[in-house]
């Protein structure tokens, strides 16, 4: 008896009721602590931007060669080495996202339409990334090896963060409106 469903037999399977309806936010969180628990206990702390910083430092290395040794910050605090194992969390967590929004079908590209979007982006991903190099730290691993250790640090990072995105979103909407 043929298949009369119009979708292939592992699209029923793979789009399964988990990817269906929204996880509960208590069962996810505590399932990412658990999971970043025993990704502490078996490899370190959880940093996002040590693994983005190295990606950016291999794409430099490839485009500038020998002159990105004239950065001291490449040379002395992170020379660029494609073993580094934050750079694979880094490409599995956005590889996992990806796949999560394919599976639940919530996955669509948007484009900021007109040149003051571009221009927002832009800057405020700039000056992310220049926090996080002048901090020296990730924002992922301050909120989640910080703050639950009651340093005062994680909680004035959060505090900047939590007050950064406000001000940049009352920007965007003042320009958007305008």
């Amino acid at each position: 008896m043929p298949n009369e469903s119009k979708t292939a037999p592992w699209e029923d399977v793979l789009a399964s009721e988990f990817f269906k309806k929204t996880l509960d936010p208590v069962i996810a969180l505590a399932a990412i602590a658990i999971l970043n628990i025993f990704l502490f206990l078996i490899v370190g702390a959880w940093t996002v931007g040590g693994g983005e910083t190295m990606m950016t430092g291999l794409a430099a290395q490839a485009v500038m060669g020998d002159e990105l040794k004239r950065l001291p910050f490449w040379t002395l605090v992170f020379p660029p080495d494609a073993s580094y194992w934050k750079i694979y969390i880094s490409l599995g967590m956005l590889f996992g996202a990806f796949v999560g929004a394919i599976l639940s079908k919530e996955f669509y590209i948007r484009m900021p339409r007109r040149l003051s979007e571009w221009v927002m982006i832009t800057i405020g991903g700039l000056m992310m990334g220049i926090g996080i190099r002048l901090a020296f730290v990730c924002n992922v691993s301050t909120f989640f090896g910080l703050t639950p250790e009651m340093n005062m640090g994680g909680y004035l990072a959060i505090s900047g963060i939590i007050a950064g995105a406000w001000v940049g979103s009352m920007i965007y909407k003042k320009v958007l409106e305008g």
